[in-house]
């Protein structure tokens, strides 16, 4: 994973140069943006489904070699000659695609790996790999290998990263496969209802809904584009704010992990995710680089703060055998309203301009995300004590 996510923030740089190198508008990086998002949403819930039926350990498997061949043509196109902008559309598409069966399989595998007692801990070591590959040493070194290597080279190295991925997972010991039995169709209604049962659950997906259609598509899409056009520095000084925010992940990622498990979870990670929101305001408000490098800090270390005990929480209260549908829920209603926010970026911003943008969506994100830890019935469960592992609420 470590390797792979390492790919993931080499491309997050290449992608939006690349794109921005075709066209220099931010619709450019939204198209692509769109292009990604929509199969991951359209398909997560079969992702999810298909990860609860058949052994995890491939699904990962191949979604690394379709990321990783997807990766390899356009870098092999940008070697020959200059590469259009609906090629790095398909590209997108291909890795959303991929992704949509492979994050509800990751999520799912952890428990298989780990005593319940030690998920946090667990957890907290994912929250810290994560952002030390795909936001601090991955961006670092994709702004290099851009400047150096130009775009294609840096496809290039992401395409290597998920070859080494696939290896590691094709030498992991064998895992039982779930065992499920029914129908497709039934094991999707089946997670469905069991997260309608459970406000805590619902909720939450409902709330990164609308938290993600504010702040995601203006943080992708624009950032990159204030660094570009209104600093007017290159792809290096982008990897290093990305990779700030790497080391605000990792601050995030060992507080939760060496913190006991908090008593009221849902405080606790509501509290932590609407000052991340927030915190994307401080985008719009920068005025140079290293004001976007403290505000990436703290919306990546507020973030994997909440991400660990939200991670640990799902685990400890969901069974197993019904992980892989329920994560994939979390991720397709999540995510649901991304291709809309990729593609309401760019005229929000031709109107409001990118920094009123930014600043205008941390706000309203941050406000969404602590109304909704008011919902009646979110904070149930909460008193100590009480059974974690196939409890309803």
């Amino acid at each position: 994973m470590a390797i792979s996510l390492l790919g993931d923030g080499i491309f997050l740089v290449a992608i939006a140069w690349q794109a921005y190198i075709i066209s220099d508008r931010p619709s450019a990086l939204a198209y692509v943006g769109v292009a990604t998002a929509a199969p991951q949403v359209a398909l997560l819930l079969v992702g999810g489904a298909v990860s609860d039926r058949f052994p995890r350990r491939a699904l990962l498997f191949w979604a690394d070699v379709a990321r990783g061949v997807a990766v390899a043509i356009v870098a092999f196109v940008l070697a020959r000659g200059e590469a259009r902008l609906y090629e790095l559309c398909l590209v997108g598409a291909v890795i959303g695609t991929a992704t949509a069966f492979a994050s509800p399989a990751l999520d799912a595998l952890v428990p298989q790996l780990v005593p319940e007692e030690e998920l946090t801990q667990a957890n907290a070591i994912d929250q810290f790999v994560r952002p030390t590959a795909i936001q601090l040493a991955g961006p670092a070194l994709g702004g290099l290998a851009v400047a150096v290597l130009h775009p294609w080279g840096a496809f290039a190295l992401d395409s290597a990263t998920f070859a080494a991925s696939a290896l590691c997972v094709a030498r992991l010991a064998p895992l039982p496969a779930p065992g499920v039995s029914s129908s497709l169709r039934r094991e999707m209604t089946e997670g469905l209802r069991y997260v309608r049962d459970r406000v805590w659950l619902w909720a939450t997906f409902v709330c990164a809904t609308f938290t993600y259609l504010l702040f995601i598509g203006p943080t992708q899409v624009l950032l990159p584009y204030v660094v570009r056009n209104t600093l007017h520095h290159g792809a290096s000084t982008y990897g290093a704010v990305l990779a700030a925010g790497g080391l605000g992940a990792l601050m995030g990622a060992v507080l939760a992990g060496r913190r006991r498990y908090p008593r009221r979870p849902m405080l606790w990670i509501y509290g932590w995710w609407a000052l991340a929101t927030l915190a994307v305001a401080g985008y719009g408000w920068a005025t140079s680089s290293w004001g976007l490098a403290a505000a990436a800090l703290v919306v990546n270390g507020a973030e994997a703060v909440g991400a660990v005990v939200w991670a640990t929480l799902k685990q400890r209260r969901v069974p197993n055998e019904m992980l892989g549908r329920v994560s994939s829920i979390d991720w397709c209603i999540s995510t649901a309203l991304l291709p809309l926010s990729y593609a309401l970026t760019a005229p929000v911003a031709s109107v409001l301009g990118p920094r009123d943008t930014l600043i205008l969506a941390g706000t309203l994100g941050a406000l969404v995300t602590i109304g909704f830890l008011f919902v009646p019935g979110m904070r149930e469960g909460e008193q100590p004590g009480r059974a974690l592992i196939g409890e309803r609420v």
